[in-house]
């Protein structure tokens, strides 16, 4: 019953719209509505703390202090919620778990599945943003008024929202190695002072410095060079100590400069390129063009007269040449998925056409492939260097092919259905670009929604069957017809992007949806 209703919630359409959108809501900085849910939450922000200061010596209307205990805090609850239910997928672990139990013939264990679940959200909840979230809904317990005091902690949520606070934590963290270093440098440094600067001075009577405390207090004035000069040291011994305290606290800050001078110079393409995709996102159209040879300048030359043209070239030496020709590059390889991924772009609504120009055929073939694991429709023209490999291209989705100067028109077929090229079943088989092969076990609730090949409609989901493994016959069936009789302990071996098999999976397993 429990898998059942997993299969069903993991097919459900409405679910997984619902889910995707306040995962878009939430996470996606590319979404619509983001900006405006941050810029919403940045204000919810600021009105808790102007409360809270105002609060510190004046009386604040009671409508203001309810809607920051209570309706401020039920919001941040909700999110906080919602953040927890799109972290994971529950229904994706009970699933995994049943296909795992049954491929190795035993009941499924709903104990082994919960541990799962409970180990996957705690991981979350224990995250420091999370904590962050939770610290922030603890004022909603307002008559303890010694927890309104969280609602600082209000602030800190500001990393979620604001783009620029995100770029320069990301940046700070790639040094954390070195900034615990420095921690551990510095930290050392105030308790010798401390506890030196308390033995010289603790016992002057005109002495400032009374307690450890005050001690502490001096320490860290003088190392991080600010010294406000309320407390000094009077005694000779108390202002050696002070001597190699203020030469420490300058080593502390140069490292601290450097450190972050450093970091922000190893990120600097990075966030180059991060802007660069931002303003990518706002084109309308453009052209996109995979490598850049010769033949890409003088191509992207005259397309750019009119037309926006974007480069995507993994050589660097050769991303630089383009951007010294004055073209918009980023240095991306065009033939893997994750570059399509960084690029944050709706392929069909604003790429023209997608054009290939790699110094090489299988390069190209290998970026075709790529695009059409994740979008059918756009247009893809491609250089042929070699005709032997021109049926290469054409069924890994090029549209036209351009070989020397014979322009040839060509239909793009199906890509499911079609022969694939060994090229292609190497880099399919290795996980390449996004798309998989994978076998998928006939079980007993796949055998009760389906009889025969003909009723998996595979198709339907843009996967391939390349074959059966009949376990009663111990052989594989390549290219099986549609009347092949499907049988329990059969495996399907289906090839296609990832995320389609995992939908073909789950409907062969949803029972009662054919």
């Amino acid at each position: 019953m429990l898998v059942d209703t997993a299969y069903h919630i993991n097919t459900s359409e409405k679910y997984a719209k619902n889910k995707h959108f306040f995962y878009n809501l939430l996470e996606n900085s590319n979404n619509k509505y983001k900006r405006y849910f941050d810029l919403f939450m940045i204000t919810l922000i600021f009105i808790s703390v102007v409360i809270l200061i105002r609060e510190v010596k004046s009386h604040v209307n009671d409508t203001l202090l309810f809607f920051n205990n209570y309706v401020i805090s039920i919001i941040f609850f909700i999110e906080y919620m919602l953040r927890l239910w799109v972290s994971s997928s529950v229904t994706q672990v009970i699933i995994e778990q049943s296909e795992h139990s049954t491929m190795l013939g035993e009941k499924f264990k709903f104990f082994n599945a919960l541990k799962e679940i409970i180990e996957i959200k705690f991981r979350y909840i224990l995250s420091i943003k999370a904590i962050i979230d939770l610290m922030a809904i603890i004022p909603f317990f307002h008559e303890l008024r010694l927890l309104r005091i969280f609602i600082l902690f209000r602030v800190f949520k500001l990393f979620r929202y604001a783009k620029s606070i995100q770029t320069f934590a990301s940046v700070l963290a790639a040094k954390k190695f070195e900034f615990f270093t420095l921690l551990i440098f510095a930290s050392i440094i105030i308790f010798v002072s401390s506890v030196l600067i308390y033995v010289m001075e603790a016992n002057s009577p005109d002495s400032q410095i009374k307690t450890l405390f005050d001690a502490l207090y001096w320490s860290i004035v003088t190392i991080s060079t600010v010294g406000y000069g309320d407390i000094t040291p009077i005694t000779e011994p108390g202002r050696v100590v002070s001597m190699f305290v203020i030469v420490a606290g300058i080593a502390v800050f140069s490292f601290t400069t450097s450190l972050i001078v450093t970091a922000f110079t190893e990120k600097l393409d990075e966030i180059k390129d991060t802007k660069l995709i931002d303003d990518i996102e706002k084109i309308k159209e453009f052209y996109l063009i995979c490598g850049y040879e010769n033949i890409s300048k003088e191509v992207a030359k005259k397309l750019s007269i009119k037309n926006r043209v974007i480069i995507l070239e993994e050589n660097f030496s050769k991303a630089e040449s383009a951007r010294k020709d004055g073209f918009v590059v980023l240095n991306y390889d065009p033939g893997a998925t994750e570059s399509y991924r960084k690029l944050r772009i709706n392929i069909q609504a604003q790429v023209k056409a997608i054009i290939c120009l790699s110094y090489s055929d299988v390069e190209n073939v290998y970026t075709a492939l790529t695009v059409r694991s994740f979008n059918k429709e756009v247009f893809i023209l491609s250089v042929l260097k070699n005709k032997s490999n021109r049926n290469k291209l054409i069924f890994a989705g090029v549209n036209e092919l351009i070989y020397e100067k014979e322009l040839v028109g060509i239909v793009a077929k199906e890509f499911v259905g079609q022969p694939v090229a060994f090229e292609a079943i190497h880099a399919l088989r290795s996980n390449f670009n996004g798309i998989d092969m994978q076998e998928i076990l006939v079980s007993d609730r796949v055998l009760s929604n389906f009889i025969t090949v003909g009723d998996l409609h595979n198709k339907k989901y843009r996967v391939i069957l390349l074959g059966i493994y009949k376990k009663s016959i111990k052989r594989f069936l390549f290219n099986p017809i549609d009347s092949t009789v499907l049988e329990v302990g059969d495996y399907l071996l289906v090839i296609g992007n990832i995320q389609f098999i995992k939908e073909f999976s789950n409907s062969l397993n949803n029972k009662g949806k054919k």
